[in-house]
């Protein structure tokens, strides 16, 4: 579950100096490369120095799944132009999707250090916060009193509340979501947070209310509905949990969960 959505800047790229060794892009893999990602190789052997060329390959490659060849990409970028914020913020994202943590929280830390955008403090953060480092609080709070918007403070707050969440200080947790909802009404994973530290606490009636609050603002969220019938289960509704697994599975035929549970209340 995607936790918070921040905006992926515009990549600032300035003149890259020539340089033999990075201009060779690397042999793409021909059985497992689409072929317009190919196509794409070719031009940047074509045009060594382009590196809009070489983004597009980057994007290329990340798409179609190819994270390894995507990161030698960037990493050539990177060696030609080693103070461009956009690039290590790239890269961090690259890293950040294929789980390499630490390498993500390097690469955040040196677009941060080149340019404090608000988009590299969060996404640093986020990981951060789900390490149950305080540092996350530190970052949330720069951000925060640059007094963006709305939108972003609502990103704080929900940083700020998986990292007491994941800490075990459920009261500020709460505090946090609270806060995250009040400034974007329509933030589901603060619902999401809300109603899993409920249902940890086995107050199953008050993770129904988040839950039942979710679907009804985005009421094509299969988790919500998923979760809305798992606490029916637990609290012995079966009638109530039935219909929800069903939306659940018809939302997201992905959700192997909510097939076992039909299967369970046999109503698969």
């Amino acid at each position: 579950m995607t936790r918070w959505r921040f905006l992926l800047p515009l990549l600032t790229l300035a003149a890259c100096r020539s340089n033999p060794h990075d201009n060779a892009p690397g042999s793409p893999p021909k059985n497992e490369i689409p072929a317009s990602v190919q196509e794409l190789y070719k031009q940047v052997n074509a045009n060594p120095d382009s590196a809009g060329l070489r983004l597009q390959l980057v994007d290329a490659l990340d798409s179609a799944g190819a994270g390894p060849q995507a990161m030698v990409q960037m990493d050539s970028l990177i060696r030609k132009d080693s103070l461009n914020y956009g690039l290590w913020f790239r890269k961090a994202l690259l890293q950040r999707d294929a789980k390499d943590t630490t390498g993500a929280l390097h690469s955040f830390r040196n677009a941060i250090h080149i340019y404090p955008a608000a988009d590299a403090q969060l996404a640093a953060a986020d990981l951060l916060a789900g390490k149950k480092d305080a540092t996350a609080l530190l970052l949330t709070k720069q951000v925060a009193e640059q007094r963006i918007g709305r939108e972003y403070t609502a990103h704080c707050d929900f940083i700020n509340g998986i990292y007491y969440a994941r800490t075990g200080q459920t009261k500020k947790a709460l505090e946090s979501f609270n806060a995250c909802i009040y400034n974007d009404f329509n933030y589901a994973e603060a619902y999401m947070e809300k109603g899993f530290i409920y249902y940890q606490a086995k107050q199953y009636k008050e993770a129904v209310q988040v839950f039942q609050t979710l679907v009804k603002i985005r009421n094509t969220y299969a988790d919500g509905f998923y979760w809305l019938g798992k606490c029916y289960e637990t609290m012995g509704d079966k009638a109530a949990a039935i219909p929800n697994y069903q939306r659940a599975l018809t939302l997201d035929p992905g959700i192997k969960e909510a097939a076992a549970a039909l299967q369970r209340l046999g109503a698969g």
